[in-house]
């Protein structure tokens, strides 16, 4: 083996200076008395065998190089000094010279070893642990020109070729692998030999980034130590059975589909066994159940192999599929293509246990499903009560391309270790075939890895080249005990390509070996064909029978095409005074801010008197009464426990001790502490708002909610927006509740910190504009049939009610809540106790009780018919108030005013109520937003099809009060802002313009 070559010109300088500077004792100059010049027994101290392992010395405090003379000078003073008194060096080094005198007194071989030998000779059993990835055999392509680093070359370090047959002490300090063993003393071959073996064969480790001793130790043993990747004859069979099936269906999809979009693996065939193996070892250390996330590249293998999806279902897919056959109440909505579905299963596992498979269903965005599956398996620990977090892991399959360039991956990878976040290690494997999608690596990054992102999270990387089977299974496996040992990420990168076969190498090493024959092989590969070719002719009369509703969780639970009654929200007034009372009382001796104390005592009062009840004990009051009844609530975003605009408070701090409380924590007795999560995120919107998504998918019976900082940011998420909370149920069949609080309002605050951009989810919104549904009272099937709910509610009483709809229903819709900034505040906007409790003539109890309003009628007493009305004002948010206060200044009792609390799916029916109560008024449609945002052109078609349904006109009969078309959603200037509302609220109010 060669160890030794032509250094670079700095090389070669260095071991130069270092021989002509007395690298050696042998070729000093300098006498040394003969007593002093070697390594000899010395009568140790009592503390001698009690003293601390060496301390690592910083590198900043090193002066120079190891190389050069002046450390060598250093190094004699010190070993005089300790020889001497050896009181008198730092505790590491007399560590590290008795050690060393130790060894010396006991082998003579290593006689002639130098203090200076010895640091060189760790020096380059670091840099093996440190760059021995760079000489490790990972570019099947040979598409990378690496630069093996100098720091592998033994002449570097005054090794010569004279040196491989000495023997070398190596120390027995607090290290791991091979330095760790009761071999201190070997030659500088086998030093080398192992070293080679361990760091510079078909896997390539990178773990010397992360700084935890415990961590590097463990791996080091792991990778160092002799017992290398040797499977028995039975084992090597079913890992060959597993690459067969995975090769055999690629070639079979390739054979009976050739000209169909199949994204197969193409070369990382051993991607397959290696995810069974790592799900059977996560099986073995107490996984139950596995989230899987992954590009549509390989994924039909994946379904098919991994998950155990019906072959045949797949290949009805490929050959077009058809739309299940009728059921009661069956929803097929519009699907997707076959590399974008998701499937679930129990598998059982090579240990003879059983593992839960769900695949997540995905776009074809690439990596905007990571943060989906981490928040999925966040949620399903939370109801396994897996608080260890060792029996529910997310998998997440990548490219290499979009690992390293998409940057959700970054924020993904960054939630990992977040308490209201982590999962205990997602394990990550890209399929890294070095041209990414259709560019070469020099095109693609800047770093020398797609995987160097994953460096800033401290996890391990596991390069392996994907033509070695069994380097492929080692890998998993070590990623699989590294998740349940440290319960953190681990990366590893698949480097495959596509000739020859990974399966024709395996194979031929099998013959080699003799643990397998032809015949072995033979059978095997006519199983799977069989079986195939079975599956291929069940596919042609295959029918999906069976609603896909992935989880148990969803039993019973409505699709679109099923009525589901609308049930009311009101809760018991003693029900209402018991959570109020728990949610605004602090424990004995517990202090607060002054601020805040003042706050929660108000809220009391609120609470007492049963009037006044503002925004924030609105929503509080919705969380507990959700909670008593037994259900789970999460919030989440950017500062949402104080609250962007400091109203929420809902994790209070102890001005002496520090201490938090968080009063929602306390409503029913011995409450889980996660029952009620209030978090504040990283600075992210995509990753956040998608590991909300995922967690909302798990289970029904939990309020999810993602709050924006201010809703303008929202579209840094737009891709969840667009992509998966629009059209998820439609595409695959999952329905979530989560629920999107994004601050909307025009308050002067400039283009970024006033709109939510209100007319995008608007105009993602189903619903047809030219047809009225059915509207019957009780069972109101539009909502059912609409893809999400739009709102933009003005009350603290009608927030707390769509709130608790969210819960109180047997099917589960997204809900956009344009949330209020100034009505937190507003001395208008303010709700009675009364409105939230079930009592039959309270303000809020109607014809069928007490629910979310999704229209408020004008709130002066109007009979059901009022003729001299000149004017009706529709409008939606925070604008009514100032509509109101105008009206008031101005007198206009001949206007009316109504507020559009819903405006998707659109409140016809409420709508035309009040058009016949007002049969000679002229209809407005006022918002703070420009003409060409905001609500207006969803409402425009909408309401000009309810008023011509009643002939009271059509769109051209609809006048629009409000900011003209602007590119910006708002001005920068206060001034002109205050005018131009000014005089929207004006001319609204106003019937003479």
């Amino acid at each position: 083996m060669a160890w030794f070559r032509a250094g670079s010109g700095v090389a070669r300088l260095a071991i130069r200076r270092t021989l002509s500077q007395g690298g050696s004792y042998a070729t000093r100059s300098r006498v040394i008395p003969p007593q002093n010049r070697f390594f000899h027994s010395t009568v140790f101290k009592s503390k001698a065998q009690a003293a601390p392992v060496p301390r690592p010395v910083p590198l900043s405090k090193l002066t120079d190089n190891f190389l050069d003379g002046t450390s060598s000078v250093y190094l004699e003073e010190l070993q005089r000094a300790w020889e001497a008194d050896p009181n008198s060096v730092d505790e590491s080094w007399d560590n590290f010279f008795r050690n060393f005198v130790g060894q010396a007194a006991t082998s003579p071989g290593i006689s002639g070893q130098t203090i200076q030998e010895s640091m060189r000779l760790l020096l380059l059993v670091r840099a093996y642990q440190v760059n021995g990835h760079m000489k490790a055999k990972l570019d099947p392509l040979g598409l990378e020109e690496r630069e093996i680093p100098d720091d592998l070359d033994p002449a570097l370090y005054g090794f010569t070729e004279a040196d491989l047959d000495r023997e070398f002490f190596l120390g027995v300090w607090r290290m791991a692998g091979f330095l760790s063993e009761n071999r201190p003393v070997q030659t500088l071959r086998s030093i080398l030999t192992r070293l080679e073996q361990a760091y510079c064969g078909s896997i390539g480790y990178e773990y010397m980034h992360i700084a935890d001793r415990e961590k590097c130790n463990w791996l080091r043993d792991k990778i160092e130590t002799p017992t290398s990747m040797q499977y028995n004859s039975q084992r090597r069979e079913v890992i060959l059975d597993r690459l067969i099936w995975s090769t055999q269906f690629e070639n079979f999809l390739a054979t009976k589909w050739t000209t169909a979009k199949r994204f197969g693996l193409e070369g990382g065939e051993t991607l397959i066994p290696g995810m069974k193996e790592m799900f059977d070892r996560s099986a073995d250390l107490g996984v139950e159940s596995i989230v899987i996330g992954m590009p549509h590249r390989g994924r039909l293998n994946v379904l098919g192999n991994v998950v155990r999806k019906p072959l045949r279902q797949i290949f009805s897919e490929f050959s077009g599929g058809t739309k299940p056959v009728d059921e009661v109440g069956l929803y097929t909505g519009t699907g997707d293509v076959k590399y974008h579905l998701g499937t679930s299963y129990d598998r059982p596992t090579r240990g003879g246990k059983r593992i839960h498979l769900s695949l997540v269903a995905n776009p074809s965005h690439l990596e905007a499903v990571d943060p989906v599956v981490v928040g999925k398996t966040r949620a399903k620990q939370y109801f396994s009560n897996d608080t260890d977090r060792t029996k529910n892991m997310g998998i997440l399959i990548h490219g290499d391309g979009s690992f390293a360039g998409q940057g959700v991956v970054y924020e993904t990878l960054h939630l990992s270790a977040l308490p209201s976040y982590t999962t205990g290690g997602t394990i990550h494997i890209v399929v890294n075939n070095q041209v990414a999608f259709t560019t070469d690596p020099r095109a693609g990054r800047s770093s020398q890895y797609c995987t160097d992102v994953a460096k800033a999270l401290n996890a391990p990387i596991l390069h392996v080249n994907a033509d070695d089977m069994e380097a492929v299974v080692h890998v998993c496996e070590l990623a699989a005990e590294w998740r349940q040992t440290f319960h953190s990420d681990v990366v590893v990168d698949l480097v495959i390509r596509n000739h020859p076969s990974a399966l024709e190498i395996y194979k031929k090493k099998l013959l080699e070996s003799g643990q397998v024959t032809e015949e072995d092989i033979r059978r095997i590969q006519e199983k799977v064909l069989a079986i195939l070719n079975e599956e291929f002719l069940a596919s042609k009369d295959y029918i999906p029978r069976r609603r896909d509703w992935l989880s148990s969780h969803w039993t019973g639970f409505k699709s679109p095409e099923q009525l589901s009654r609308v049930r009311n929200t009101g809760v018991k007034p003693e029900i209402l005074k018991n959570v109020g009372k728990a949610i605004t009382t602090f424990p004995e001796n517990f202090k607060p801010h002054r601020a805040v104390k003042k706050v929660y005592e108000q809220r009391q009062q609120m609470i007492e008197t049963g009037e006044g009840i503002d925004w924030a004990v609105g929503e509080a009051l919705a969380f507990a009464t959700l909670l008593v009844e037994g259900n789970h609530v999460r919030l989440s975003g950017q500062d949402v426990e104080r609250g962007t605009f400091s109203h929420r408070h809902s994790v209070v701090h102890d001005q002496e001790t520090g201490e938090k409380y968080c009063p929602l924590d306390h409503v029913v007795i011995n409450q889980n502490e996660e029952m009620f999560t209030v978090s504040n995120s990283s600075l992210s919107e995509f990753a956040v708002l998608g590991f909300e998504l995922g967690y909302s998918m798990e289970s029904p019976n939990s309020l999810v909610i993602w709050e924006a900082q201010f809703g303008d940011f929202a579209n840094g998420s737009q891709v969840i927006f667009d992509q998966f909370l629009s059209s998820g149920e439609s595409k695959w069949l999952r329905q979530t509740g989560l629920v999107l609080l994004l601050p909307h309002g025009y308050d002067g605050q400039g283009p970024e910190h006033s709109s939510a951009r209100l007319e995008r989810f608007l105009q993602m919104s189903d619903d047809n504009p030219y047809v009225i549904p059915e509207m019957e009272p009780t069972l109101r099937k539009q909502i059912q049939e609409c893809n999400w709910q739009v709102v933009n509610v003005t009350t603290p009483a009608n927030y707390f009610h769509v709130l608790r709809r969210q819960i109180h229903r047997d099917f589960r819709k997204p809900l956009v809540l344009m949330a209020p900034k100034n009505l937190l505040r507003h001395k208008e906007c303010k709700s009675n106790l009364s409105e939230f409790d079930d009592v039959q003539g309270h303000p809020g109890f109607d014809k069928q009780g007490t629910r979310f309003k999704r229209l408020i009628k004008d709130q002066n007493e109007h009979s059901d018919l009022e003729e001299g009305i000149r004017r009706l004002v529709l409008c939606s948010g925070k604008v009514y108030y100032e509509l109101d206060e105008e009206r008031k200044k101005v007198e206009a009792k001949d206007i009316a005013i109504c507020r559009v609390e819903q405006l998707c799916p659109f409140p016809y029916d409420l709508i035309q109520r009040e058009l016949k109560r007002y049969p000679n008024a002229e209809i407005v449609w006022c918002q703070e937003e420009p003409m060409n945002m905001g609500a207006f052109n969803y409402i425009a078609p909408r309401l000009s099809t309810a008023m011509k349904a009643l002939d009271r006109g059509t769109l051209d009969d609809i006048k629009y009060v409000g900011r003209g078309p602007s590119a910006a959603s708002a001005t920068g200037f206060y001034q002109v802002h205050v005018k131009e509302q000014t005089e929207l609220v004006q001319k609204a109010c106003s019937l003479n313009q």
